[in-house]
């Protein structure tokens, strides 16, 4: 018997999980034109499997039609490959469907541009962690951890190359059995599918490696947690960047500081669809270099929204190199989401003419409500309820996606809430370690 490849083409829903529908590979250039079936109240499937309240019952169908430019296909060299596509979820009449998440950031990205005349251009870091102890403690960056994973490390980027992605780097991070992986920036929708393709290669690299791999928000409470940090910038159609004004606050243009400022207006009323798991509000705290409050940082690592270094003295290479990065995100969301919530968050700000408020240089924890209230400054949520509260009660915000998206999203995390009924934290942070 012949075993017959076989690829599947894949969606990255609400939950930030990856599923789909296998077909055979003869068939592919079918299934690029016609996809395969798929069901409305899949949406509702949260990070645990269970299914949410959902308007569509039983009813309905779309099809999940795969995008050739996503297709990744690599041989890890043990007897392991893998075979698969990102794509799009669209009516039978082939409209895009409301709660298809490429589709999402498509119209953010579209709106940016009708805006600003501007594209974006992003990066994802991902921080992810080896599950069980290190076998060698006490190894924060350091080279003898590096060293003992360097068959997994090597084996992840070069399948990340083989995916046709352009790796940058990878470390041994400070928490234990922790590592960061940056791949290189590219075009908006790009640099979301290709943040997709990073999480599903590193643990698959890691299971061909013996090890198991989760992006988790946090593993422990007393240890370090696995954030998302996403790079941004703008180019015009012309590929002129148009980031830096070396004569701005910081080095930001205009451009980049009405879109900064209009990130902090609305950042806790997206919060929610950024850092969308339980758990991600434990990492969400003041002293974890995370972010804890709507603030810019200048080269600042605990601000919610940083602007970067540039390593150059040369003008035109600043120009390319300079990129703000939102810190407030990790892997429980779907990339597409959440950069789709960002730049709408973004573009509000660049239509209502916003300035970015001077970044800052202290400790904002130590103010209090009424300090921190004069200063504009708002503490993030401090539980997924709360942020979905903020999300639910923002016109503005709900605005900016389908009708009925903020009471589907609600509903979804609803159920995923529910799943952890009981749970204390560490029993908490160890189910999304299981499932992330």
């Amino acid at each position: 018997m012949t075993p017959m490849p076989l690829i599947v083409a894949t969606t990255c829903d609400l939950a930030g999980k990856v599923r789909g529908k296998a077909f055979p590979a003869s068939q592919l250039e079918k299934r690029l034109k016609r996809g395969v079936g798929w069901v409305p109240t899949n949406v509702m499937i949260n990070c645990f499997d269970s299914i949410g309240e959902s308007p569509f019952g039983s009813l309905g169908d779309l099809l999940l039609v795969p995008d050739a430019a996503t297709e990744v296909k690599v041989d890890f060299g043990v007897g392991a490959s893998e075979h698969f596509l990102l794509g799009d979820i669209v009516t039978l009449e082939g409209a895009p469907w409301d709660y298809c998440t490429r589709a999402l950031l498509r119209a953010a990205l579209a709106r940016l541009h009708r805006v600003a005349g501007v594209r974006l251009i992003a990066a994802f870091e991902h921080e992810f962690q080896l599950r069980g102890e290190p076998a060698i403690p006490n190894q924060g960056f350091g080279r003898e951890a590096f060293e003992q994973q360097r068959p997994f490390l090597e084996m992840l980027m070069g399948a990340l190359e083989q995916a046709g992605l352009n790796p940058d780097s990878i470390m041994k991070e400070y928490g234990p059995n922790q590592y960061e992986v940056v791949v290189g920036p590219q075009e908006g929708l790009r640099a979301a599918d290709e943040a997709v393709i990073l999480r599903e290669l590193t643990r698959s690299a890691a299971r061909a490696n013996g090890e198991r791999a989760t992006f988790v928000p946090i593993r422990d409470v007393t240890s370090v947690g696995n954030g998302v940090h996403v790079h941004m910038s703008f180019v015009n159609d012309e590929g002129e960047a148009l980031t830096y004004d070396a004569d701005g606050p910081c080095g930001m243009s205009g451009l980049t500081g009405a879109f900064s400022a209009g990130i902090l207006k609305y950042l806790e009323n997206i919060v929610a669809l950024t850092a969308p798991s339980a758990i991600s509000y434990e990492r969400l705290t003041p002293h974890r270099w995370s972010a804890a409050y709507n603030n810019l940082g200048f080269r600042d690592r605990e601000a919610s929204l940083r602007i970067c270094p540039v390593t150059t003295k040369d003008p035109a290479a600043i120009a390319r190199q300079f990129n703000i990065e939102y810190r407030a995100a990790d892997a429980a969301a779907c990339p597409h989401l959440a950069l789709a919530a960002i730049v709408h968050a973004g573009v509000q700000g660049i239509e209502e003419g916003l300035t970015p408020p001077a970044p800052t240089q202290d400790d904002l924890s130590l103010l209090s409500h009424e300090d921190l209230t004069a200063r504009g400054f708002v503490r993030l949520p401090t539980s997924l309820e709360a942020a979905l509260d903020r999300f639910e009660a923002n016109a503005t915000a709900t605005g900016w996606f389908p009708d009925g998206f903020a009471s589907v999203y609600r509903a979804h995390k609803n159920s995923e809430i529910a799943c952890l009924a009981g749970l204390d934290t560490p029993a908490r942070c160890a189910a999304y370690e299981e499932t992330y």
